[in-house]
């Protein structure tokens, strides 16, 4: 790991620019988000203060960012992991990642995460997200098992991402949650943010969040849950915990959201199934599926039904 600090100057074409979202624009090598977490950390100053990742920067301010990254993917820790390959050619990588296993590093885990297995396994991956994050574009909570597309070149990695933006890519999971869902189908709309309270959660935020819509349907009723498939229109942060919880159906296992914890404690019963999406080189459009993990399934198959 090194650091480097770099000081740069507000020019008027940034002024009432969030400050992540500027500097993403002075330094295109890394993403807003990664600009974001720096600031949350102490890493940014703003005339020689702290702000957080929404200050809007004014023409002339003085930003000092202290760049806290790896020299080169060889830094990075291999981790000796088995990937569940569920595609790959020349430009993209599906994995079935299960569950516990971190995306990228950061939060606590440095040499534990999918990048450090992708690293391990000698994978060709692009590099516009830095370093710690290289080939990720989107990600899956660590306790969220299933699908997981990887970009092998930064061509793959911007057309994505693009699809990504434009809610083109579509993701479906399937989720045990709590109680007797009695419809069949439904539209969750309600905007996130992180909740003010506690930093690891997020919530409906009507004032602050961003838009996030997410369409469930019921498969299967049993005593005293029902197992779901939703389908994500947007993709925020812990976007069907939240809803689910919301609706006053939380996610079995998800102790963060208030999900019970008496049939499983190991983490949401959540699993992304199919992905749908238009290959970047071929521009055709790709769906794959992954079934439920055994843990998953037993858990079903012991339950009676409604």
């Amino acid at each position: 790991m090194e650091e480097n600090k770099v000081n740069y100057i507000i020019s008027s074409n940034l002024v009432d620019l969030r400050i992540d979202k500027a500097l993403s624009l002075l330094d295109k090598i890394y993403s807003r988000e990664y600009f974001s977490n720096l600031i949350k950390k102490g890493f940014v100053l703003v005339n020689q203060k702290k702000v957080s990742p929404s200050f809007k920067v004014s023409s002339g301010d003085e930003v000092e960012v202290t760049y806290i990254k790896r020299k080169s993917e060889e830094d990075l820790k291999p981790l000796e992991v088995k990937l569940d390959v569920v595609y790959e050619d020349g430009d993209i990588l599906v994995i079935n990642k299960p569950q516990g296993l971190v995306v990228h590093p950061g939060g606590g885990h440095y040499d534990d995460t999918l990048v450090n297995a992708l690293i391990y396994n000698e994978k060709e991956l692009s590099t516009i997200n830095g370093i710690d994050r290289v080939g990720i574009v989107h990600r899956i909570d660590k306790n969220t098992s299933g699908l997981l597309l990887v970009c092998k070149n930064d061509a793959s990695h911007i057309f994505i991402a693009k699809q990504l933006k434009d809610h083109s890519m579509h993701r479906e999971y399937y989720a045990l949650v709590d109680g007797v869902i009695t419809a069949d189908e439904g539209k969750i709309i309600g905007p996130i943010g992180r909740n003010k309270e506690n930093r690891l959660k997020m919530c409906v935020d009507k004032v602050n969040g961003k838009d996030a819509v997410t369409h469930f349907k019921v498969i299967k009723r049993f005593n005293e849950y029902t197992f779901i498939e939703c389908q994500l229109e947007t993709g925020r942060t812990h976007q069907i915990r939240v809803h689910m919880s919301t609706i006053k159906h939380p996610i079995v296992g998800d102790d963060l959201y208030g999900g019970s914890l008496d049939l499983y404690n190991k983490g949401q019963l959540l699993h992304a199934f199919r992905l749908t999406f238009v290959h970047p080189r071929t521009k055709k459009e790709m769906t794959l599926e992954c079934p439920l993990p055994q843990y998953f399934q037993d858990i079903l198959d012991k339950l009676k039904e409604f």
